[in-house]
């Protein structure tokens, strides 16, 4: 059975797309078509824009209270609650992830999306401050927001960077990726059928094109874009061009610094979900493990029993615990990444090839590669696979200076049951985000990078700050009153 999707929402309504052509969407366990979605073009996200701009300068939902905003969303994320086995079974068939993980992984898009709501419902909208004179501070919404997913966390995608624009009274087009467009469809019903008001929120599907079309489109003010960093690069400067705000989170290459003191096992745990986790497709994962060399081969026989633990397989299966790669294109970057790792001289300590034992599907296995050193590719290049650089070094102070010469500042992590060392280290590492003795995403905590992994905070009550806008009232003591409540 395939799922076709033939309309996108403009308007708050379901439309046809400008153009006939449709995008398949391919499973990637079996390779087979599950469904498609529109392609759309210019004159669908100008449609789109268009209805967002005039929900926003003349509709009712920016001016609602963020309160009022926070209960309509609940309400449309309660609809979808009793329908999550079924958008876990999709986003298995989508893109890849174990089933048993997107069972868990769809409750807590829920929670997520709940946290939002609670942030925005608690802030006060305005702040006196007196001081020399008095100034009111209020927040207000940023605008016209062009929402661009990616394909490696789909419908938890479309909540987290959904929900907060909403509910911050910001108006909305959406763009899933087109290896996974087919669970953001779940969403738009949910609002559509809480009666959100037309215009406020938008789904537009499409690739590259769709996207740049919602990037340099006149009438967005904020464009929120999660994916490579090469494609950040040319949103930042579209973006900077036209003075729209932007938000990026882009890619990484983490390093995992084991000390001399650290737990075997607590590690091993650790780098099983840090460095493996969705089949290495993760911007935050710990791709590169840097250990001392006194303990290199324990680690190093420690790394390679973890990643051969892993059962690669059929993603419908209970007992699998990790699945394909999202796509053909995918898996020939990783298997290219292989090989260059080896042309530069780095060894194999275990994996690098696909499955002998599957024969469908774009499989290939956890892989470890040691004698490594942080100059190779597969050290400095973002690979976006179960493929990890195990690199030795020489006292903390060089572990540090490995970790930090690197292009990417998104995550990173240190294991050692020394608190002050781990203190010492996380202060020291240049990073947006940063774990002790564990892989750790923390949605009610800020994540963002530095450097090239990114401007910006995605998560934390920090996601939905960053959709308003400030403006600062100077105004007479008198006038203190008729601000002090707040509202919107």
């Amino acid at each position: 059975m395939t799922i076709e999707r033939n309309a996108l929402m403009i308007d708050g309504r379901w439309v046809r797309p400008s153009r006939t052509e449709m995008t398949p969407v391919i499973c990637p366990s079996t390779e087979e078509v599950i469904g498609a979605a529109p392609n759309a073009d210019r004159d669908d996200v100008d449609a789109a824009v268009t209805a967002a701009r005039r929900a926003f300068d003349d509709g009712a939902w920016p001016r609602m209270s963020a309160a009022e905003r926070a209960e309509v969303l609940h309400r449309a994320l309660t609809l979808i609650e009793p329908r999550l086995d079924e958008i876990a079974h999709l986003v298995t068939s989508e893109m890849g992830v174990p089933l048993t993980i997107a069972q868990q992984l769809m409750p807590a898009a829920l929670a997520t999306g709940r946290f939002f709501l609670g942030v925005a419902a608690r802030q006060d909208d305005v702040e006196i401050r007196s001081g020399i004179s008095t100034s009111a501070v209020l927040k207000e919404p940023a605008g016209v927001v062009a929402s661009i997913a990616p394909w490696n966390g789909p419908f938890n995608m479309a909540v987290a960077k959904v929900i907060p624009a909403l509910v911050a009274g910001c108006t909305v087009v959406y763009k899933p990726a087109p290896e996974t467009p087919l669970d953001a469809y779940f969403l738009a019903e949910a609002l559509m059928e809480v009666g959100i008001p037309a215009g406020v929120f938008n789904l537009v599907t499409g690739g590259r094109d769709t996207g740049a079309a919602m990037v340099e489109h006149r009438g967005v003010d904020k464009v929120s874009f999660t994916g490579s960093t090469d494609a950040g690069r040319k949103i930042g400067a579209i973006c900077g061009a036209s003075f729209k705000r932007v938000q990026l989170e882009l890619g990484g290459k983490s390093a995992a610094i084991i000390l001399e003191d650290a737990d075997l096992p607590t590690t091993l745990a650790g780098l099983a979900m840090g460095s493996f986790f969705n089949t290495g497709q993760v911007c935050a994962s710990y791709s590169r493990v840097l250990a001392p060399r006194s303990r290199y081969e324990e680690i190093a026989a420690g790394l390679c029993e973890t990643a051969g633990s892993f059962t690669v397989g059929d993603p419908f299966e209970p007992a699998t615990t990790m699945g394909p790669l999202v796509s053909e294109r995918q898996r020939d970057r990783v298997e290219a990444y292989i090989e260059a790792g080896r042309a530069e001289g780095a060894k194999v300590l275990v994996g690098g090839e696909r499955p002998a034992d599957l024969s469908r599907g774009w499989y290939t296995s956890p892989t470890v590669f040691g004698e490594c050193t942080n100059e190779m590719r597969i050290s400095r290049e973002e690979i976006f696979g179960p493929v990890v650089a195990f690199i030795p070094y020489d006292g903390v102070d060089e572990a540090i200076r490995i970790a930090n010469d690197s292009e990417y500042g998104l995550h990173g992590g240190v294991f050692t049951t020394d608190e002050r060392e781990a203190v010492r280290v996380a202060r020291s590492i240049r990073t947006g985000t940063f774990s002790v003795n564990s892989w750790t995403y923390n949605v009610e905590a800020p994540f963002g990078g530095v450097k090239c992994s990114g401007i910006g905070r995605d998560t934390g009550r920090e996601a939905v700050e960053s959709y308003y806008e400030l403006k600062t009232v100077n105004l007479p003591a008198s006038m203190h009153a008729a601000f002090a409540g707040g509202g919107s």
